[in-house]
Order: structure tokens, then sequence, then C-alpha cells
């Protein structure tokens, strides 16, 4: 595998990984209470604390985006 199909594979990365954490992102605005009507069902939460999950969710998925396929693709951008 060459450096140019790793940059490019870094890159759809970004691209998908980001797409997914923008369509959570506007669903997640769109139908909060439906979302967190289905969940109040499976389990026995309360809203607070079903927002804070949710956000913590976000906030986690984010970095997991930047040290596993951001930074990467930036190191081979700016190597290569």
């Amino acid at each position: 595998m060459n450096l140019q199909s790793l940059r490019g594979f870094f890159m759809w990365c970004v691209i998908l990984n980001a797409g997914v954490l923008l369509l959570t992102f506007i669903l997640w605005i769109s139908l909060r209470d439906f979302i967190y009507g289905i969940h109040s069902r499976w389990f026995d939460i309360d809203r607070k604390a079903f927002d804070i999950i949710f956000y913590s969710f976000i906030g986690l998925y984010k970095i997991l985006i930047f040290v596993f396929s951001l930074v990467p693709w930036v190191a081979l951008v700016i190597t290569a």
C-alpha cells in the first residue's frame, strides 16, 4: 500500500465520518423528542441524563474522528 492510497483512504474516512456526525446532529436537533421517546421505553432514564449521554457520545465520536481519521490524513498530506 503506497502513500497515495493511504491518503485517499484517510480522506474518505474523514468525509464519511464527518457526514455521519453531521447527520446524527441534524437528526438529534429535528427529532429529539422522538428519539428520547424510543429510548425511554427501552431504558428507565430521565430527559436530563439522556441529553448528557447523547452529548457525551457526540463529543467522543468527534474526538475519535480527529484522532483516528483527521490527524493521520493531515500527517500524510504534509509529509507527501
